[in-house]
């Protein structure tokens, strides 16, 4: 039997991971489909779901985020592998309700692999999962990681798509879980840019950082503190006064 707070978290990620590719989709492929508006989308959907399942799951929403986690001990190897899966399954359970609605399926847009739109991705992302990373090591609102979205598919829109997430761009067909359309660029490109965002999060600007000698500078321009006044041991409290001969 599984606890009912793992349950919580998959069906969190799953819930959250649909609902932000059904936004994308539905935007992308709209008659308003420009990449301004498709970020705009998305980084308030993302800031929403946030607010509401963070404290259930810790709101990944994306495969690479998971990823890049897990490389910084963020996230543990098992957990990290079952959310993973569920995003996956709430991208392509978001491809299933879209075709529904329109009554139509949908083409695929991936191909060969382009190092422009891989780096593309990686950059995206990396944008993404600095913010995601700061506002998870200052406590700050996830919803904050909204604007971070909005920021890193602006970005990556220059050569790519702009999914910055392996889990809508499946849900999108730009790639294909038994194929190869689409592997180097939507997925790796994602995955690259969290772990390097994680990790260089990790060692230069979090609390961690400060054991690698990067904040030593701080100490030697910290104010002087004063010495204590010296007490009698007799009496606590009192100062000795010297006596007048």
């Amino acid at each position: 039997m599984f606890a009912r707070n793992k349950v919580a978290m998959l069906m969190a990620e799953f819930l959250g991971t649909a609902t932000l590719t059904l936004v994308v989709l539905s935007v992308q492929r709209s008659t308003i489909g420009i990449a301004y508006f498709v970020a705009i989308a998305a980084g308030l959907a993302f800031a929403a779901l946030a607010y509401i399942f963070t404290n259930v799951s810790g709101a990944h929403f994306n495969p690479a985020i998971t990823i890049g986690a897990m490389t910084t001990r963020r996230v543990k190897v098992l957990p990290g592998v079952t959310y993973i899966v569920a995003q996956l399954l709430g991208g392509w359970a978001a491809y299933g309700i879209y075709t529904y609605f329109v009554n139509s399926s949908l083409q695929q847009i991936g191909g060969a692999f382009t190092a422009r739109i891989m780096l593309a991705e990686a950059l995206g992302v990396f944008i993404f999962a600095f913010v995601w990373a700061a506002v998870a090591s200052q406590k700050l609102s996830a919803s904050l990681n909204g604007a971070g979205l909005t920021l890193g598919i602006i970005v990556a829109s220059v050569a790519s798509i702009g999914f910055l997430n392996p889990a809508v761009a499946l849900g999108a067909r730009a790639w294909d879980i038994w194929g190869t359309m689409g592997w180097g660029t939507y997925v790796l490109g994602p995955v690259v840019g969290s772990v390097i965002a994680f990790n260089l999060y990790e060692l230069v600007f979090s609390e961690a950082g400060f054991n690698f000698g990067f904040r030593n500078s701080a100490a030697a321009t910290s104010p002087a503190v004063s010495k204590p006044v010296m007490k009698s041991p007799g009496k606590p409290g009192k100062k000795v006064v010297a006596k007048k001969r």
